[in-house]
């Protein structure tokens, strides 16, 4: 190769051909995926600081609402006119602003209850399309076997108590008793309450406690009324548990449909009704949690004198020491009773035997006494064993309505 003299005179090292420089970026790729993950990190922190949201982090499920039974249930009764559609305003606005969303007649709604004392749940579906997808009769629920139709009156939400030509739900209803024999002895009743939302443990109150333990059905549940219908067909007593408002509502919710301090007497009466028409067949009705509602006296006498009204009569679980029901009921001569021993504070086989002793004793000292329980195994299978000796003792079990109608005459 022939060098020309431009060649020998070029500087040594110029000859070679430059590089292209490359573009360098000012982070790897590994930084550049912690950045990205920071930022989703700090949008995801600021999303949970900042979102609006009561139930945020908490297990979630989303559920159809079906309205058409509210429509159906407005066809029905169109002659409402506007007091009650204000009164309807006025309602919502309230559960909007100070109290859970409930739900409205003819509204299908799923429900965990949680039981204060056990924190067991139950998830009940609640409204009118309810008992069709649990494979039962829609609502409004259909009359129970055994029932008079002259003791029914037809509401906006189906069949509820009422007195005709004399008669009373809480005389028709109340469970079969020697009263002659229970005039002359001590007797005890027992009341378990929280039935009709879970089959299994209302079908071990129905079946193996005796026939004269008195069975208390909540609203609630896909169909109550099957329930209450079976616990008639063994013979048991039935009353209806009312959910009213405990002292640290909404925290502690007895469901929907609540009866509130904060509603006029016209919301709660409408409430009310709804409750009424969940079952038939039963004496009576009774508080379900409502320390504050029931010591509350512009809220609680509508009701009293209400239920009055309709022939029943009413049982304080005795729950509540600032009750008013007791002077609320013989203002109206309503059949009363109340609870003195609460069995299963303390679910434990000893806790519950040592309970009931203190009843029997307090039914000898005053001629009657009244204890409460839940459907828990453990209760059921205590009471069942005690029952068994009772009369052995010189006690008489008999149903609620009796030892309400001995109190009342003694």
């Amino acid at each position: 190769m022939t060098e020309t003299a431009d060649d020998l005179s070029a500087p040594l090292g110029q000859d070679k051909p430059r590089r292209k420089r490359r573009l360098r970026l000012p982070f790897t790729a590994m930084q550049a995926l912690a950045v990205l993950l920071g930022l989703f990190l700090l949008t995801f922190a600021g999303f949970a600081i900042f979102n609006k949201d009561p139930l945020g982090g908490e297990p979630m499920t989303r559920i159809a609402i079906s309205e058409k039974g509210a429509d159906k249930a407005a066809d029905e009764k169109p002659a409402a006119g506007q007091d009650s559609k204000q009164a309807s305003k006025q309602d919502g606005k309230h559960d909007s602003q100070e109290a859970p969303k409930q739900a409205a007649p003819g509204e299908q709604k799923t429900v965990t209850m949680i039981d204060g004392s056990t924190g067991a749940r139950h998830d009940v579906v609640i409204g009118e399309d309810a008992g069709d997808k649990a494979g039962a009769p829609s609502a409004p629920p259909p009359v129970m076997a055994g029932i008079n139709p002259k003791l029914l009156e037809k509401s906006r939400y189906g069949m509820i108590p009422v007195v005709a030509d004399g008669l009373k739900p809480f005389n028709v209803y109340a469970a079969d008793a020697d009263r002659a024999k229970a005039a002359k002895m001590p007797v005890v009743a027992i009341v378990i309450g929280g039935l009709g939302v879970g089959a299994a443990k209302t079908a071990d109150a129905i079946m193996r406690l005796p026939a004269a333990v008195t069975l208390a059905f909540t609203p609630y549940g896909t169909d109550p009324g099957k329930l209450a219908e079976r616990a008639r067909a063994q013979r048991h007593e039935i009353f209806l548990q009312i959910p009213m408002e405990p002292y640290d509502f909404p925290d502690n919710d007895p469901g929907p449909q609540t009866l509130l301090t904060s509603l006029s007497a016209d919301q709660n009466m409408d409430r009310l009704y709804w409750h009424f028409s969940r079952m038939q067949g039963y004496a009576g009705i009774t508080n379900f949690m409502g320390a504050r509602f029931v010591a509350t006296e512009p809220a609680m006498q509508p009701i009293i004198r209400e239920a009055a009204k309709r022939g029943l009569g009413f049982f304080d679980d005795g729950s509540s020491p600032r009750s008013i029901a007791a002077q609320a009921a013989a203002n109206q001569a309503m059949p009363f009773g109340k609870g003195d021993i609460a069995i299963d504070v303390v679910p434990t086989p000893t806790e519950i035997d040592r309970a009931l002793n203190k009843l029997e004793s307090a039914a000898r000292e005053r001629g009657a006494a009244v204890g409460t329980a839940s459907a828990l195994p453990v209760s059921i299978e205590r009471i069942g064993a005690w029952t068994k000796t009772l009369g052995d003792r010189g006690i008489l079990l008999v149903p609620l309505t009796t030892a309400m109608l001995k109190s009342k005459s003694s």
